[in-house]
């Protein structure tokens, strides 16, 4: 346990809570029960001067007014470092989060992307000279709009940082990022990074603390110019109202119900495969996770045969996160699991769902290393099965995000049908189809209601790929591509009068004496 709380990042220099009230955030390894960190909360104080200290920062120009190939330079040294910083970041990403360590060797490594595809972006960006009519010349450039703010989750701690953070740098804005209080600690290393990259004092600072207070202080600031959140459709909803009133641009990436089609066309064996990833990878806590599995019914019962298998195969193979042959790690927290264990407990007592496999958390020891399960917020792969379609539709669990690993599982007759049943959400984020039909699947895709549609595959992402809801409980905007990088930014028109001196004066002078037609626009 470390005896001194972590700093906040700020202005470029690490520095402790100076208001008396500040809180001192406490660490928990999920896997273990154990506090072994503690990090100073960003009072109302200490969000107002970082806040004054990024606005001035981005007044002088420092960084929001150098040239897109400096910038562009130092994304890739930030790309750089944060390959040489991998040793260091990956296991502490493992003891905070929980996850297994063979989850976040596979993903903190593919972070480099996003500062290199908007780098790239930078010195490829091309300007639009407008067709104006006259003899004006007009373009549009991108400008920065002056000090955002990002607020993340516990799930993703440093992905989900680094998807906002590349291209609010890149348009030259500054930026302070709040990360949950669950999982401060690797967005704090991100401080040193990047200033080792170049990154001026000032344009990046991280402030820890409970959305109550340090995330309150800073979506109402008068001189944040935008807010970016990833997190739950009720927190969502709430700084969205903040926001609006301040007339401050949003961008928020919220809640998931994501439903996978497995038709009886689809290559079954590769089907359950993707189901299992989608379902189990970072336990179940992802906000594209694949939790209403929708199988025809000429495959059905094999293919919840198949699923509950490879539940049963990767419980028997859990261990300790930093075990690299783990399959899947516990939940964040007690609280998370409670949650979990009471969608699945209610919809197993009101008779509408029928257990296959997991339902109860695991408190014995792992086969696999020895781990003491009760010490730790570990719940099993689960899978749900309707005793009919009907009674299924009528569960919690069916259409509130659990946020852990559980599939819910129905069954359908026909195409019409499984777009019905994917579409019976308010959330409409991700989205899977399994099928060797071309035709099919270009057809189904076009009707299920959601931002993103994967087909015979799950939770691919891409720095160029646009990650966005497509119903209001799961978000507003995107991220992720240029449509990232444009919502960090405003469009700046420029038009230049180059009529000589005499055309000038035939044509400017808007009041002069005489009955000759006038020009308007």
């Amino acid at each position: 346990m470390t005896d001194a709380p972590w700093s906040m990042w700020v202005a470029g220099e690490q520095r402790a809570g100076k208001d008396t009230t500040n809180d001192i955030i406490p660490v928990e390894n999920p896997a273990t029960g154990e506090i072994f960190a503690y990090c100073y909360a960003a009072s109302a104080q200490d969000v107002d001067e970082t806040v004054q200290l990024a606005h001035a920062a981005f007044k002088s120009g420092v960084w929001s007014k150098a040239s897109r190939h400096h910038r562009a330079n130092t994304l890739d040294k930030i790309a750089s470092l944060l390959t040489d910083a991998l040793p260091n970041l990956i296991p502490l990403e493992v003891r905070q989060t929980g996850r297994a360590t063979r989850e976040m060797a596979a993903q903190v490594p593919s972070l480099v992307r996003w500062f290199k595809y908007y780098a790239a972006l930078l010195r490829t960006e091309e300007r639009s000279v407008l067709p104006t009519v006259g003899k004006l010349h007009n373009w549009t450039d991108r400008v920065p709009l002056g000090v955002v703010v990002q607020i993340t989750p516990f799930n993703h701690p440093l992905l989900i940082a680094v998807k906002k953070l590349a291209p609010a740098l890149a348009a030259g804005n500054s930026v302070i990022l709040k990360p949950s209080e669950l999982t401060p600690l690797t967005s704090l290393m991100l401080g040193k990074i990047l200033k080792e990259a170049g990154i001026p004092d000032g344009v990046f600072s991280v402030l820890p603390g409970y959305g109550a207070v340090t995330g309150k202080a800073l979506v109402e600031h008068e001189l944040v110019k935008k807010v970016d959140v990833t997190g739950g459709t009720a927190a969502g909803r709430e700084i969205g109202s903040i926001v609006g009133r301040n007339l401050t641009r949003y961008t928020a990436e919220l809640g998931g119900k994501a439903p996978v089609i497995i038709f009886e066309q689809a290559d079954l064996e590769a089907a359950v495969n993707g189901v299992a990833f989608g379902a189990f990878i970072a336990s179940g806590q992802t906000c594209v996770a694949a939790t209403r599995l929708i199988v025809h019914k000429a495959l059905f019962e094999e293919a919840t045969e198949k699923l509950k298998a490879k539940a049963e195969s990767i419980t028997r193979r859990m261990g300790s996160p930093s075990n690299p042959d783990s399959m899947m790690g516990p939940l964040i927290s007690a609280r998370q699991l409670g949650n979990v264990e009471t969608l699945v407990e209610e919809a197993i007592a009101s008779g509408n769902g029928s257990l296959l496999c997991g339902g109860q958390r695991m408190k014995g020891v792992s086969s696999l290393d020895g781990t003491d399960f009760s010490k730790g917020y570990f719940y099993p792969p689960t899978v749900l099965s309707g005793r009919t379609l009907h009674a299924i539709l009528k569960t919690r669990i069916w259409r509130e995000e659990a946020f852990g690993p559980v599939i819910v599982v129905a069954e359908f007759e026909d195409e019409e049908q499984a777009i019905q049943l994917a579409n019976d959400s308010e959330f409409g984020l991700g989205a899977a189809i399994w099928t060797r039909d071309l035709a099919q699947a270009f057809r189904v895709s076009e009707h299920i209601e959601a931002g993103i549609v994967w087909v015979n595959t799950h939770h691919r992402n891409d720095p160029s790929s646009p990650w966005g809801g497509g119903k209001t409980a799961s978000g507003v905007g995107s991220e992720n591509g240029i449509e990232a990088y444009n919502a960090y930014t405003m469009t700046k028109s420029t038009i230049i009068n180059y009529a000589s001196g005499d055309e000038a004066v035939k044509t400017e002078d808007w009041f002069r004496e005489g009955a000759e037609q006038v020009r308007y626009g």
